[in-house]
């Protein structure tokens, strides 16, 4: 949700409304998949990746990356998303290391997204 100087009391500003969100932690990264609505009542897909990082004084920040996904493209994308993993899995299969007493099994592949 965007607002617009809300200390002056000048109504919000909205990007769409908000319709079902599913936050999905992954590592360093949280993954957001928010249905939202448009003013018609259409709905359409937003995907933001978050990840937290420390700036030089210590505070903590957020760097987001979104994209927008509208129904009528969900069935190529869902297609493109499906082929892609597949080759992944099929070159590269995930390999569970071992993990500390504390965390629940973690599971990992040789791919470093920071260098992506």
């Amino acid at each position: 949700m965007y607002s617009e100087d809300i200390e002056n009391g000048v109504a919000q500003e909205r990007a769409g409304d908000d319709v079902y969100s599913k936050p999905v932690r992954a590592g360093k990264r949280t993954y957001f998949f928010d249905v939202k609505a448009t003013k018609g009542n259409d709905y359409y897909l937003t995907i933001t990746e978050s990840k937290r990082r420390i700036e030089k004084d210590g505070r903590f920040v957020y760097d987001k990356h979104k994209i927008f996904l509208y129904k009528e493209d969900f069935e190529k994308f869902a297609q493109g998303l499906e082929e892609v993993v597949e080759y992944i899995k099929e070159r590269c299969p995930i390999t569970e290391r071992v993990a500390p007493e504390h965390s629940q099994g973690q599971y990992s592949s040789d791919v470093n997204f920071e260098e992506l």
